[in-house]
């Protein structure tokens, strides 16, 4: 499947760690945020399929924030987290967001309901890109090269579809690397670099992902 990026906001920085730990090695891309001013920032510039939101943060509410976000147009699932219990804030928290989990939680469940919410929540590109004999089933999460089907790593089919998304233009590696991993990935590394390589294998020669020197990437 493709590479699924989760903002976590939460401003115990034990159980921040704790939530993103369990949501990586999942196999999510997460993205971590300690208030509500970094959180509206990341929101802002990212685009994420899902948004697990403490309730009480520095800066503020997030239920607040997000319900003006919600008038503005905002649609991605949230999950708030919170040791408000009452019945009146479940209510309050599922009239705003999408789902809402209670402290102390188990992991498990945790992953299971963000998963859920992502499913949900999917929206995006067209269900099918093509470029040339190169074609991606983003709802399937299927791809394949002159019909014959090709076994990607989620991040191998981010990149993919990202290219195929823009077929004909070049993609900046800071684009590429911004979509297919989360911020812990080094934009200096050779990361995506070696996934290109990878990449171009599966995918067979002719080559049709050609390096435009100094910037990114681009499909011939």
């Amino acid at each position: 499947m493709g590479s699924v990026r989760i903002l976590v906001t939460e401003d115990d920085e034990d159980l921040l760690f704790a939530v993103a730990l369990s949501l990586r090695g999942e196999g999510f891309a997460v993205d971590v945020a300690a208030d509500l001013a970094a959180a509206d920032e990341a929101l802002a510039v990212n685009s994420y399929d899902c948004a697990v939101l403490d309730r009480m943060v520095p800066g503020g509410d997030t239920l607040d924030h997000v319900r003006r976000l919600r008038e503005a147009g905002f649609q991605v699932p949230v999950l708030f987290l919170t040791a408000l219990d009452d019945v009146a804030d479940r209510v309050a928290g599922l009239g705003v967001g999408d789902d809402y989990l209670v402290k102390p939680f188990a992991m498990d469940e945790l992953v299971v309901r963000v998963r859920s919410l992502c499913r949900r929540g999917a929206i995006g590109p067209p269900g099918l890109l093509r470029h040339g004999d190169v074609e991606l089933d983003v709802g399937r999460r299927e791809a394949s090269r002159a019909g014959v089907a090709l076994t990607l790593t989620p991040t191998e089919f981010a990149v993919l579809q990202l290219l195929l998304t823009r077929a004909g233009e070049t993609v900046s590696r800071a684009d590429l690397i911004s979509h297919a991993w989360d911020e812990m990935a080094d934009p200096k590394s050779n990361v995506l670099d070696v996934l290109m390589t990878s990449l171009r294998r599966k995918l067979r020669p002719p080559q049709v992902i050609h390096t435009v020197r100094g910037i990114g990437y681009r499909l011939g």
